[in-house]
């Protein structure tokens, strides 16, 4: 069984492998008659940026499945780590702590107005909110991993031998 998942994501890698030089290969070598305002793009920048979206989609995808994944198993052992506490409590409480700080960092920022740089480059308040709010969200997770370090050196939470 692990031969075949083995050679399955060995024939994916390599098939994105192609697809990726392919599209490069493309993107470089077929020419530069696109005109954008002033300059000349070449002409198949818009099957480069699908390739760059559909990679980030896929990763995207992959990402959250591998958290749901590893939730879904960590919360099934029903063992316990070093320090007597399960898994499954662990991530429950982690998940639950990352989505309450993202919550707290978009609550405040939802009024938030659009930003004009110095130069003129105006951003909009949709991402200046987001943005805010994961910064918030940083901010808090930093804080309280701080904490949990801190509680842990102390040893108040230690199984006596």
């Amino acid at each position: 069984m692990a031969a075949k998942k083995y050679m399955t994501s060995y024939y994916v890698l390599y098939a994105c492998f192609a697809v990726i030089i392919l599209t490069f290969a493309v993107f470089f070598g077929y020419g530069y008659d696109n005109p954008e305002g002033d300059y000349n793009a070449p002409v198949c920048t818009e099957g480069l940026m699908w390739l760059m979206y559909g990679m980030f989609a896929v990763t995207c995808v992959l990402a959250i499945w591998s958290v749901v994944r590893g939730a879904k198993i960590a919360m099934a052992t029903k063992g316990a780590d070093i320090s007597g506490v399960p898994g499954g409590k662990v991530t429950a409480t982690s998940m639950a702590l990352l989505v309450l700080s993202l919550v707290v960092g978009l609550l405040p920022n939802l009024n938030e107005s659009e930003f004009v740089a110095a130069d003129g480059t105006v951003t909009s308040a949709t991402m200046v909110t987001v943005t805010d709010m994961f910064m918030v969200s940083i901010y808090i997770m930093l804080l309280l991993t701080t904490l949990a370090v801190a509680f842990n050196m102390t040893g108040l939470m230690k199984k006596k031998k």
